[in-house]
């Protein structure tokens, strides 16, 4: 049997494209080692739409991408996440459910692409950019020999 997947909760306010996206990427990238979840100290209502065209845009199926909070993985009946990562400054300077079996934590900041300004086309750019830099950490995430490396140190060190 395989051993169980690595669990992750990507945390941001809205959870309307930076934790969304991380979340699809983990998926996608972590090939039944990792599982990405992802929420928000106070979600959007919906997941931001130029964040799903980028996902789309590389393939990822969409459809069971949701905007929820973070209360959802706080309580007794949550999922036990192995990891809880926040990305952006704001959820890292709120304070958070106590998360059911003690997870390892980092902060990985991105900036927020919802809070862009531009032509259609310069926001699909912005958008671009952010995925391509969560891209690039959660890259370095799965490639982790996750046997021989002390993870608490190389999740700051991927933040950094």
């Amino acid at each position: 049997m395989p051993p169980k997947p690595i669990d992750v909760l990507f945390l941001c306010t809205g959870n309307s494209c930076r934790s969304i996206t991380a979340e699809s990427i983990l998926d996608r990238l972590g090939k039944g080692r990792f599982k990405g979840h992802s929420a928000g100290s106070h979600p959007a209502g919906r997941v931001n739409p130029y964040a799903l065209a980028q996902i789309e845009r590389r393939g990822c199926p969409t459809g069971h991408l949701r905007n929820k909070g973070w209360d959802e993985f706080g309580g007794a009946k949550a999922p036990v996440m192995d990891v809880v990562i926040t990305i952006c400054d704001l959820a890292a300077a709120e304070v958070c459910p106590v998360w059911p079996g003690a997870p390892l934590t980092a902060h990985w900041p991105f900036r927020d692409p919802a809070a862009f300004s531009g032509s259609d086309a310069e926001t699909h750019a912005e958008y671009a950019a952010v995925y391509g830099q969560i891209e690039a950490r959660v890259k370095q995430l799965v490639a982790l020999p996750l046997e021989t490396v002390d993870l608490k140190q190389q999740l700051a060190a991927i933040g950094a």
